[in-house]
C-alpha cells in the first residue's frame, strides 16, 4: 500500500470536532478499561476496524497510548503472533487532568516545613472527609455485598474511572479498581492522600481493606483488596496497611478490573 493512503486526510468544521471527540472516547476507554484489544475497543465504541485503526494510529503518534503483548492466559503462549493491546502511557494519563500538581505540591511541602509531618496527615484525611460525607448515606442504604461497586460507581462519577469486581487472590473478597488519580503526582510524594482514602474506603464499606498498587508508585491501576465481611475480624473500622510486598504481588495491579 502506498504510503501516503495511511496518512489521515485533513479534516474542517463539525467533522473535525466529531473526528477528535471520538479519539478522545478511544482514549478514556483505554484509560478505564486498558490494556485491551483494538477489536474490543471497536465493539464498545460501535466503530469499523478501519476507524479505531485511524484513532490508534494517532493517540499512538501522539505518545498518549502505547501497543505491547497481550499477556498469555494462564501464562500459555498459544501459537502465531500474540495479542497486541493498547494501554494508555504517562503521557496520556498526565492528559486527564490532574487536578493539583505543583502548586498542591508546593503547599504540602510548607505545610510539611512550617507545621510538622503530621499536618500533612491531618490536611489528607480533612480532605478525604468529604467524600466520606457524601458517600456514606449512599453506602448506608444498600446491602454490605453492594457496597464496594456503588463505592466504584460514585468514584467514578467524581473522576477515578473506578470498577469493582471480586478478587483474583486466594481467600474471595472484591477488587475496587481506580483507573485514574486526579492526584496521583502529588500523592507520589505525599502518600498520606492514598493512606486516608483506604481508612476512609475501610469505615465506608465496613470491612478492612488494603491497598495493592497506586497509581502514585508507578502502577497502571490504583488496586484495593476487600475482604469478605466476616474474615479477620472485619468489624468496620480496621484496615491492612499497604505494602511494597503486597504491591509487587498484584503485579501493578493492571490486569484486574
Amino acid at each position: 500500500m502506498p504510503e501516503a493512503a495511511n496518512v489521515p486526510r485533513p479534516l474542517a468544521g463539525p467533522e473535525r470536532g466529531a473526528e477528535t471527540g471520538t479519539r478522545a472516547r478511544v482514549a478514556r476507554l483505554i484509560l478505564e478499561q486498558g490494556p485491551i484489544t483494538a477489536s474490543a475497543l471497536g465493539e464498545r465504541l460501535g466503530l469499523t476496524p478501519a476507524a479505531i485503526r485511524r484513532h490508534l494510529d494517532n493517540l499512538t503518534g501522539e505518545g498518549m497510548v502505547e501497543a505491547r503483548d497481550a499477556r498469555p492466559q494462564g501464562g500459555r503462549r498459544g501459537r502465531g503472533r500474540p495479542a497486541r493491546v493498547f494501554a494508555i502511557t504517562e503521557a496520556g494519563r498526565d492528559a486527564f487532568v490532574h487536578a493539583y500538581d505543583d502548586l498542591a505540591t508546593s503547599a504540602l511541602r510548607f505545610l510539611a516545613e512550617t507545621a510538622g509531618p503530621g499536618a500533612v496527615g491531618d490536611f489528607a484525611r480533612s480532605q478525604v472527609a468529604d467524600l466520606e460525607r457524601r458517600y456514606k448515606p449512599l453506602l448506608d442504604a444498600v446491602p454490605p455485598e453492594q457496597r464496594v461497586r456503588l463505592l466504584a460507581e460514585a468514584l467514578s462519577n467524581d473522576g477515578y474511572a473506578a470498577t469493582a469486581g471480586r478478587a483474583p487472590a486466594p481467600g474471595g473478597g472484591d477488587q475496587l479498581c481506580q483507573h485514574h488519580c486526579p492526584v496521583a503526582h502529588v500523592a507520589a510524594e505525599f502518600p498520606q492522600l492514598c493512606e486516608a482514602e483506604i481508612e476512609a474506603f475501610a469505615r465506608l464499606l465496613g470491612t478492612p481493606v488494603r491497598r495493592l498498587a497506586t497509581i502514585a508508585h508507578g502502577d497502571g491501576v490504583c488496586t484495593t483488596h476487600v475482604t469478605p465481611r466476616g474474615d479477620d475480624g472485619a468489624d468496620g473500622g480496621g484496615h491492612a496497611p499497604a505494602t511494597t510486598s503486597a504491591r509487587r504481588t498484584a503485579g501493578g495491579g493492571s490486569q484486574h478490573h
